[in-house]
């Protein structure tokens, strides 16, 4: 019966009998695992690594769920939107006939408030993507510490402490390059565009309503 270690500690009975044990032996140790463990540089390299990916997943998921929020308080913000203008036009119909002669009122009301909330769902959005692009970027980092590592495992103490994990994790695809930037940004900000096509047409429709 032989036994041994992974690099995880837990231990591993393995039944072999005759010459069989020599050769399972020795090819134990010549195992990149059984290697890293008998060098301090490369087993601290991976202890490191492994490290690394852990608080980078951990990362990742605290901004996905900043991601989960945000889309959350969008949603809020844009559901308030329609339903005050649901309820204001409701009010300026009921009411019109008292309040033609100062038309220019409801609308300037109505105006500050569509601002204010395409403002807000403006500054929402700038920070949804923002968060997004950091996400990408650590999905990035992650996929290279995880290359590293899987290279790592299998050279043992053949790889060169000197290579940096992710090397050309930047590079950026060229179908990301290659986007028009304004039908990039339409695309971002596309529930901005539309509150702010909304309140161009409340404008009209309020003075419809009081003076219609």
């Amino acid at each position: 019966m032989a036994e041994i270690k992974d690099l995880d500690h837990h231990l591993i009975e393995i039944p072999v009998t005759g010459d069989d044990q020599k050769q399972l032996i020795s090819a134990i140790k010549n195992h990149p695992s059984t290697e890293i463990s008998q060098s301090p540089g490369h087993l601290l390299l991976l202890k490191l690594l492994q490290r690394e990916e852990h608080l980078s997943g951990c990362r990742i998921a605290r901004k996905e769920t900043r991601l989960d929020t945000l889309r959350r308080e969008i949603f809020q913000l844009c559901l308030f939107f329609f339903t005050f203008h649901g309820l204001f036009l409701t009010i300026l119909f009921t009411s019109s006939s008292n309040v033609c002669e100062k038309w220019w009122i409801p609308m300037i009301s109505s105006l500050s408030f569509c601002l204010v909330m395409v403002l807000l769902v403006q500054m929402k959005l700038f920070r949804f993507w923002k968060v997004c692009e950091q996400i990408q970027r650590e999905k990035t980092d992650n996929r290279g510490l995880m290359r590293c590592i899987r290279e790592l495992r299998s050279k043992g103490v053949g790889f060169d402490l000197s290579k940096e994990p992710g090397n050309g994790k930047r590079i950026k695809s060229s179908s990301v390059e290659i986007k028009w930037k304004p039908v990039t940004w339409c695309t971002k900000y596309f529930v901005t565009i539309c509150l702010v096509s909304a309140s161009g047409l409340v404008l009209p429709v309020c003075k419809f309503v009081v003076c219609g």
